[in-house]
């Protein structure tokens, strides 16, 4: 039975919850504007993951990658964290998630490889 073990960790982690009251986005970007050892020793070793990789400025996707958990997931720990107020949700700076200049760029390139 020790191979289910991971499978239901999440669910506890998160105590069955998969919603979250900010909009998290796989592109919203998050960071620890003050890094504090204590609360991150108190933490459970998941939260501590992402908690000490956003020390650095990352999206809630490269956080989910660097964790290993799944990304419904890291936004409820995300979530958990920033209302805290050791974490930051930084703003999006633009209206929509789709950032057309850079697709029609992406588009280019790929017509170029073809």
């Amino acid at each position: 039975m020790a191979t289910t073990h991971w499978k239901v960790r999440p669910y506890v982690l998160i105590g069955g919850r998969t919603r979250t009251r900010r909009h998290l986005l796989v592109h919203t970007l998050v960071s620890v504007p003050f890094y504090d050892a204590l609360f991150a020793s108190r933490l459970l070793p998941e939260a501590r993951s992402l908690y000490e990789h956003a020390r650095e400025t990352r999206s809630v996707a490269e956080l989910s990658a660097y964790s290993g958990m799944p990304l419904g997931v890291t936004r409820v720990v995300v979530d958990d964290l920033a209302s805290t107020d050791r974490l930051v949700v930084h703003p999006d700076t633009y209206d929509s998630p789709f950032d057309f200049d850079l697709l029609e760029r992406l588009r280019d390139g790929l017509r170029q490889l073809a």
